[in-house]
């Protein structure tokens, strides 16, 4: 049964609060305005007859006297093939001048999947990136965030990724974006041919706040829906920390009690219910996150990174325009590296890591300025091939040729006798000229 009342009896920021009886947690209602505008709502939260109604668009222009209309429904979202290709903002309404999909709907921000359902993790995700693939495996149905600060290229990693593997479907959920930056991915997904297999679900920072809470749970209910087709769905999200900002701006304007820096206590769970998505089902598709971070202040202690890295599987440091290789973890890699790969990937890639760290050891003895041996030399040296030819961002490679592209630069640097692999791999792997080990 629809019920309207027509009676506000508080509005502050985005939230009105009402008398109404008989209403739902997540029911949505229509807010009619008195210059014929109307806007979608969503309870929040009630206390007796106490409803508070988050107002999608706003309350600029809302009157106390304005008529509030109850749907008996929640928020929704259309799924299907209709929607590759296609642009929505933080409402599900089309802003790429395309019709609106008539297609099967479902209710966003419900429950994460049956757990007895879920299979363990053990299908690699090519990027032809070498500081992912070779170093920090991505794994199939892994949720991973790329902590970062403003300024750093993490969606054009974000595009990069998702325009080399091989997802069957891609869906980008854009909270709080530039419009350049929309634009950016747009542009990049077309250009790459990427674009009829994506669905984007955009927030401008001119936007509503409220719908900047609507994107990652749009974006992973159709994922969900696409999963159980069958799809493997690679969901991108940037960035958690301007939605995490929106729940701040919303807690405030509810009177809640704050916690750390203002955020509210929920930011776990609010954090862990979006993450928790992802999931690799048994005999159908998957749901693979990989959502961008901005740490303020370059701050890992922040409360957005801190309570995100107690839920996901790793993380990538983007920094200085590249994956930092010590502060990045995948904690899946062990699940592919020489299972799914080459025998000998583990062993390589723990090899150059350690190399590369006493590199910068001989760095800051160089930058202090003593000695340096011809060890130290023979470090410096690699540092700046790894750097170069592995590290760069714009290194396009398949995991074999990484593999190769490993061994070429330690043959180019060392003695076979001083990069501390086995006999085994350097024989049958090694780029040394001659056989013996």
């Amino acid at each position: 049964m629809v019920k309207t009342y027509n009676r506000i009896e508080k509005i502050k920021g985005s939230i009105a609060q009402i008398r109404a009886e008989g209403v739902k947690l997540g029911e949505l209602a229509q807010v009619k305005m008195r210059d014929g505008r109307s806007s979608l709502a969503e309870v929040i939260s009630f206390d007796g007859d106490k409803v508070t109604l988050q107002i999608y668009t706003g309350t600029k222009g809302v009157s106390t006297g304005d008529s509030i209309r109850f749907l008996g429904k929640p928020m929704q979202v259309a799924c299907g093939d209709a929607l590759l290709g296609r642009v929505f903002n933080g409402s599900g309404v089309p802003m790429d001048s395309g019709p609106e999909v008539m297609s099967e709907k479902v209710e966003i921000g419900g429950p994460s999947f049956n757990p007895t359902k879920r299979i363990i993790p053990k299908r690699m995700i090519k990027t032809n990136i070498p500081l992912i693939d070779m170093f920090n495996s991505l794994v199939r149905s892994q949720k991973i965030p790329i902590f970062s600060i403003p300024g750093e290229p993490y969606n054009e990693l974000l595009a990069r990724i998702a325009s080399q593997t091989d997802a069957d479907i891609i869906i980008l959920g854009g909270m709080g974006l530039k419009f350049d930056d929309y634009a950016f991915f747009h542009q990049y997904f077309s250009k790459t041919g990427a674009m009829e297999k994506t669905t984007m679900f955009i927030h401008l920072a001119s936007d509503p706040v409220v719908e900047c809470l609507l994107v990652p749970d749009m974006a992973l209910a159709v994922a969900e829906k696409f999963a159980v087709q069958n799809k493997n769905v690679l969901c991108l999200l940037t960035d958690m920390t301007a939605f995490s900002d929106s729940l701040k701006e919303i807690s405030i304007s509810m009177e809640k009690v704050p916690s750390n820096r203002g955020y509210p206590g929920s930011l776990y769970s609010d954090l862990a219910a979006r993450y928790e998505k992802a999931v690799d089902i048994e005999g159908s598709g998957s749901i693979t996150i990989i959502a961008v971070t901005t740490m303020p202040g370059n701050d890992v202690t922040h409360p957005v990174p801190d309570n995100t890295g107690y839920i996901t599987e790793g993380q990538f440091y983007l920094h200085g325009g590249v994956i930092n290789p010590f502060g990045s973890l995948s904690r899946l890699k062990q699940q592919v590296m020489g299972k799914v790969t080459r025998k000998d990937h583990s062993d390589l890639a723990n090899a150059m890591i350690r190399l590369y760290a006493d590199a910068k050891k001989a760095r800051d003895r160089e930058s202090m300025g003593f000695r340096l041996s011809n060890w130290d030399q023979k470090l410096l040296a690699y540092a700046r091939k790894f750097e170069t030819r592995m590290m760069d961002l714009e290194v396009n490679l398949d995991i074999e040729q990484q593999l190769d592209l490993g061994w070429t630069i330690l043959a180019e640097c060392f003695d076979r006798h001083e990069v501390g692999l086995k006999a085994e791999w350097i024989t049958k792997y090694g780029k040394w000229k001659g056989k013996a080990a």
